[in-house]
C-alpha cells in the first residue's frame, strides 16, 4: 500500500496549531509567557497572516491562549474549572485515569495502524527522541506522564489525520492531570515492562506493520487500564 506523506494533508494552519499546542502543553511556553508576534511567526514559519489569525483563533477556542489587543498573545493557565481537576483525592483521581484510558483505547489503537501505514522517516526520528526521552526519567518523577504523552502525541501526528490530532492535542493537558493526580501507575517493579510495551509499539511502526502496531497499542493500554486498576484497589481496601 502507497504511504501518504502526513504533512502533505495537513494545512499551514492545521501544522502551527499541532506545533504550538504541542510547545504549550510541553512546558515550553508555559502559562504568562508572550506567543512571537505575529511578523515573527510570518517569518519564521513562511506563512501568511491569514494562517496566523486562523491559527490564534483556533488556540483561542481551545482555552490554551488570550490575545490582549494591543499587547500580544500569551497562553493562559490550562488548570481550570472543567479541565478534570476537582477533588485531589487520589481515589477521584485514579478514576478519573481509568475513563481517559478508556477513551484512549478507542482512539489510540487506530491510530497506530494508520501511523504504521503513513509514517515518514523524520517523524519516526522525532518518535524515537521522545521515546528516548521518556526512558530517561524516572517513573516517579513529575515529568514522566508528559513525556510519555509526548510519544504517544507522535504517533498522532504520523496518522496525517488533523481529527486525530485535534483529540489528542485537546484532552493532552487531561490525560497529564488526571494521571498525576490518581499517582504513578508505573513503579519501579512495572518499569521494564512498561518500557518493553512502548519499544513494541516503536518497533511495528517502524516496520510499517498495521497490524502489529494495532495489537502492541492495545496491549499497552490494556495493561496501563490493569495498572491504573491497581492504584484504584489499594486506596479502597
Amino acid at each position: 500500500m502507497d504511504r501518504v506523506t502526513p504533512d502533505r494533508r495537513l494545512s499551514m494552519t492545521q501544522q502551527l496549531v499541532v506545533d504550538l499546542t504541542q510547545q504549550i502543553l510541553a512546558g515550553e511556553l508555559p502559562a504568562g509567557s508572550k506567543l512571537p508576534t505575529e511578523q515573527v511567526i510570518i517569518k519564521d514559519r513562511g506563512v501568511s497572516r491569514t494562517v496566523v489569525r486562523e491559527a490564534m483563533s483556533r488556540l483561542q477556542a481551545e482555552g490554551l491562549v488570550e490575545t490582549r489587543h494591543g499587547i500580544g498573545t500569551f497562553v493562559v493557565d490550562t488548570a481550570r474549572p472543567g479541565d478534570f481537576q476537582g477533588s485531589k483525592h487520589v481515589k477521584g483521581g485514579a478514576y478519573d485515569a481509568l475513563a481517559v484510558i478508556e477513551l484512549r483505547q478507542s482512539l489510540e489503537v487506530e491510530a497506530a495502524g494508520i501511523a504504521a501505514q503513513r509514517a515518514t522517516p523524520e517523524q519516526l526520528q522525532a518518535m524515537r527522541a521522545a521515546l528516548d526521552a521518556a526512558h530517561a526519567v524516572e517513573a516517579t518523577d513529575d515529568e514522566s506522564a508528559r513525556l510519555d504523552f509526548e510519544f504517544h502525541l507522535q504517533i498522532a501526528r504520523c496518522t496525517g489525520n488533523s481529527f486525530f490530532m485535534d483529540a489528542m492535542t485537546h484532552v493532552g493537558n487531561t490525560l497529564i492531570a488526571v494521571v498525576q493526580q490518581a499517582g504513578p501507575a508505573v513503579t519501579a517493579q512495572n518499569r521494564a515492562l512498561v518500557i518493553r510495551e512502548r519499544e513494541q509499539i516503536y518497533a511495528a511502526l517502524a516496520r510499517h506493520d498495521a497490524q502489529a502496531s494495532r495489537a502492541s497499542m492495545r496491549l499497552h493500554l490494556i495493561n496501563m487500564l490493569q495498572r491504573v486498576r491497581g492504584v484504584v484497589d489499594s486506596t479502597t481496601q
